[in-house]
């Protein structure tokens, strides 16, 4: 292995928790290798997240969705044979895929990089495109610290945890004007996420909904509803049936003011999603409720007093659970506001 790497490529185009997850690695190679371009091969809606990032050289845009009509639309085909044939001519040292998936590893290959870093447990027959396997123990069960021994494995020295998630300061001020226009004070609210790409990851929003009376209640915050365009409804059932004023933010911010939004929050409350995620890596106060995913995965990391799940610590290695018990809507209002006592005490 060479000690020091000129060139290297994270392949980590999704999902956008998972790219938060995967920041740390991207610091250490930095700290690791400080002269060595680093890129990152990421889809183009998650992109912003890492615009600016100072330890990383360049993106390299992945559409997934328009490269995967290649085999019928002369478009698509001349899009991805550029994309390869840039990564060709990038003549990377070392290729490290977190993603692990047959189309993500097979551009690693493609890449004509000689050295392929990623997991021995990749799915899709992924590992076969790898030079270097790199298999999940017991010791590195959090993805955080599975990243960092992937990366280690290829050279890396110095994986010390760091979170590095830069705001622009014209996100910052954006957010601010949002929050003037409806009459909410900086640093005086509440972030819920209510929505999720899976909705079997939802918290139900009529709990959501008293979680928010009690939280305008005794702590006179303003409570701010996040999420996409498509999770409007679900924000607005969410304040039909709370008896406070709710704002509406889904849709309305792009990334960069979502993390603006989140970082300058007196509290978060999130269902196992990208913004909870963004939230904990920017060290907000956070609740982050957990149904069939496992938190001994993916929970903000070294902040276990931020989860609330059915035996958070007690599910094993899987990454989730067909246990009934552990459906999120076995967790009660009262155990969500406990957690949120506790991080606005703290």
């Amino acid at each position: 292995m060479p000690k020091s790497l000129k060139n290297i490529l994270i392949i980590k185009p999704s999902s956008l928790g998972d790219i938060v997850l995967a920041l740390p690695a991207l610091s250490a190679l930095r700290r690791s290798f400080p002269d060595a371009k680093i890129k990152w091969l990421v889809r183009p809606e998650f992109a912003p997240l890492l615009k600016n990032h100072p330890h990383l050289t360049e993106t390299i845009l992945f559409d997934r969705k328009f490269l995967g009509k290649a085999w019928y639309n002369p478009r698509a085909l001349a899009s991805l044979l550029s994309l390869i044939r840039r990564l060709r001519c990038s003549k990377f040292d070392a290729v490290i895929d977190l993603q692990g998936l047959f189309r993500t590893a097979s551009l690693g290959w493609l890449s004509g990089c000689s050295k392929r870093f990623g997991m021995t447990n990749a799915r899709e027959l992924a590992h076969v495109f790898y030079t270097h396997k790199v298999s999940q123990d017991r010791d590195c069960v959090h993805l955080v610290d599975y990243y960092l021994k992937i990366i280690q494995t290829a050279g890396a020295c110095d994986i010390n945890v760091e979170f590095v998630l830069p705001t622009e300061p014209a996100a910052v001020d954006s957010v601010g004007r949002l929050l003037m226009n409806r009459n909410i004070k900086h640093n005086n609210y509440a972030v819920f996420v209510p929505g999720s790409a899976h909705i079997d990851k939802c918290w139900p929003a009529e709990r959501f909904a008293a979680l928010a009376d009690k939280i305008s209640s005794q702590f006179g915050l303003s409570v701010i509803a996040t999420g996409t365009t498509g999770e409007v409804g679900i924000i607005e059932k969410l304040k039909e049936k709370a008896n406070v004023p709710l704002t509406n933010f889904a849709g309305v911010t792009n990334l960069g003011e979502l993390t603006a939004l989140l970082k300058a929050a007196k509290l978060v409350v999130s269902n196992d999603t990208g913004p909870g995620h963004i939230a904990a890596a920017l060290g907000t106060p956070l609740v982050l409720i957990f149904g069939w995913s496992n938190p001994v995965r993916i929970a903000p990391y070294k902040r276990n007093n931020c989860v609330v799940a059915v035996e958070p610590n007690g599910r094993g290695l899987k990454l989730c659970s067909a246990d009934p018990k552990h459906d999120i809507k076995a967790i009660t209002v009262d155990e969500v506001y406990q957690k949120v006592c506790e991080q606005l005490k703290a």
